[in-house]
């Protein structure tokens, strides 16, 4: 039996609103090193996303080389496979590789080739047993860019009836390729491949992911990964989530990295691979911050906040990086222009952060009386999506289908 421990979208050097994460990373990387260790975890997958930005500042670079140092000092037998995300520079994360193979981690940045073939070098990553034996192995595939996946000219520029998009054939190509070079070597072991892309029957967070596959599609159906895979490691959608039967698996972040995921039950997933089908644990890693929203459900009118921010009964000298993230949702009745500014000027007198304040939007009916009533807030004030419902109400007297929203974000992401 091998234990994997699936986790991703670190997105170390994240702000929230302006509002550093360092130590909510500090906290959530101390329960890492204590799960490998307490469940004896003989290998730890990052599927993508290590840093926020391409171009990490060196105190964020210093914390991720300083937990591969720790993991390892932890768990010295313990393999670590880490893929490039979207947000990863690619080759800034393989540059140190022959260092961190010295401690037992292997970075995959784009994909390889040699001669025109997938260089399975550096593909394939042997998993070893507490015995020394080669008991599985790990496909490491990074975010698919352009100059990763075999030339799109060679599957046809249109899409007919029945078929895929040339994008999603080039990746079930690219997995296809991989596979096939990786076959000869697997002799019966399990295989768990990762990727950092979105599959689709992903549920996204709002304004927190990317839609990023090149060519204009946004997703690829989960059957692009070879059907021989005990389990799939994913990375890129933040929500710990299941799909194709459970063993193609997000395992989330280890954080909220946006108001839409305050809900989320934020963790890693525990996979044993052994003779049968794989098992699956999600591990849920404790908040290191409070992510509150107010009031829990439903809204309110902006008069009730300094209530809902008393009831909390904060102690006053939290520090900064303690005190906890808010969701603020008001009611839009009796509100004015300028209310995003009231909300700081009420919420300054308490020990908190608010990162996320929106207005319920009525229906159609409300609307028109609202606005006849009150002058509407500032388009700044305003989410880019309930803006997009709102015109098409306006337009067609019917709610936007799912097919329009993803219209909406593919435009909004190209802006």
């Amino acid at each position: 039996m091998i234990r994997v421990l699936h986790t991703g979208d670190w997105h170390i050097g994240q702000t929230l609103r302006g509002f550093s994460r360092e130590r909510e990373h500090d906290a959530v990387f101390g329960g890492l090193e204590s799960i490998v260790v307490e469940r004896e975890v003989d290998a730890l997958v990052v599927a993508g996303d290590v840093f926020d930005s391409q171009n990490p500042s060196g105190e964020s670079q210093a914390r991720f080389y300083a937990l591969m140092a720790r993991l390892h000092a932890a768990r010295p037998e313990m393999t670590i496979v880490i893929t490039a995300g979207n947000h990863d520079a690619a080759g800034r994360l393989e540059a140190p590789r022959p260092l961190l193979e010295a401690i037992g981690v292997h970075v995959v940045g784009n994909v390889r080739r040699r001669d025109g073939a997938i260089d399975l070098e550096r593909h394939l990553v042997p998993i070893r047993s507490a015995g020394g034996e080669v008991a599985a192995q790990v496909l490491a595939v990074s975010y698919p860019t352009a100059a990763c996946l075999p030339p799109l000219s060679s599957f046809g520029s249109e899409r007919r009836i029945g078929e895929t998009s040339p994008i999603v054939r080039a990746v079930r190509d690219l997995y296809g390729q991989l596979f096939e070079a990786a076959r000869p070597r697997l002799a019966g072991l399990p295989l768990l491949v990762t990727g950092h892309l979105h599959v689709a029957g992903g549920l996204e967070s709002e304004g927190a992911e990317r839609r990023i596959l090149v060519g204009g599609d946004h997703a690829v159906p989960a059957d692009v990964f070879p059907e021989e895979a005990r389990y799939v490691a994913l990375g890129h959608l933040h929500r710990a989530q299941g799909l194709g039967g459970g063993q193609v698996r997000y395992c989330g972040s280890l954080i909220p990295l946006s108001a839409a995921e305050q809900p989320y039950r934020h963790g890693v997933t525990l996979v044993t691979l052994g003779t049968g089908a794989a098992e699956i644990e999600h591990i849920a890693i404790p908040r290191p911050v409070p992510f509150l929203r107010l009031p829990a459900s439903g809204d309110m009118p902006l008069a009730d906040l300094g209530d809902h921010l008393a009831a909390l009964a904060l102690d006053p000298d939290l520090p900064m990086e303690a005190r906890p993230y808010i969701q603020v949702r008001l009611s839009r009745e009796g509100l004015v222009p300028g209310y995003r500014a009231e909300v700081d000027r009420i919420a300054e007198s308490f020990p908190v952060r608010v990162v996320d304040v929106r207005v319920t939007v009525p229906p159609r009916a409300a609307i028109e009386i609202a606005e006849s009533e009150a002058p509407p807030p500032r388009l700044s004030e305003r989410d880019p999506e309930e803006l997009f419902r709102l015109a098409y109400r306006a337009k067609w007297d019917e709610e936007p289908e799912p097919a329009h929203l993803d219209v909406f974000h593919r435009a909004r992401a190209e802006v």
